[in-house]
């Protein structure tokens, strides 16, 4: 395989680790292809960012089962909401990727599901992603910085 021709990957990104659900779809470019050594510098252009947010009633906090009830039954929605808003199909995707943890056990399972779920019938690769490590690259993706200094707080 040569792995200096151009490369087009296009993922399709679930994420439920809170309260948020948050489906995309991203294109990552690679204009000189894919290089042995393992580094990558690819231009990223977001097809789609659709979202839907659980609010509990006033005084109740997230309960993880109510959290969870709200992402099955949103998921599938704002799936098709985002293919819509990139002009795009299952059969243009090359990865499904999904929220691994860490996060709120319930939701994350009811996402992982959906994710196995579509990564079988449409036949598409799927990779579970670390919660801390995605806001890490996403930060990198979106300043361009190559090695950036990272505090993570979370809690």
């Amino acid at each position: 395989m040569d792995t200096t021709a151009p490369r087009t990957v296009v993922a399709l990104g679930l994420e439920g680790s809170a309260n948020k659900l948050g489906i995309g779809i991203v294109k990552h470019v690679y204009p000189s292809g894919i290089s042995s050594d393992g580094e990558l510098s690819p231009e990223y252009i977001e097809l789609a960012n659709v979202r839907d947010t659980y609010n509990p009633p006033a005084g109740e906090g997230f309960l993880p089962r109510d959290v969870a009830a709200h992402h099955r039954s949103t998921i599938i929605a704002l799936v098709r909401q985002a293919f819509e808003e990139a002009k795009i199909g299952p059969q243009d995707l090359d990865c499904i990727c999904y929220t691994k943890g860490p996060g709120m056990g319930a939701p994350l399972q009811s996402v992982a599901l959906v994710a196995r779920t579509l990564s079988q019938i449409w036949d598409v690769p799927l990779v579970g992603v670390n919660h801390c490590v995605g806001h890490i690259e996403m930060g990198r993706a979106i300043t361009g910085a190559q090695n950036p200094v990272v505090l993570y707080v979370s809690g």
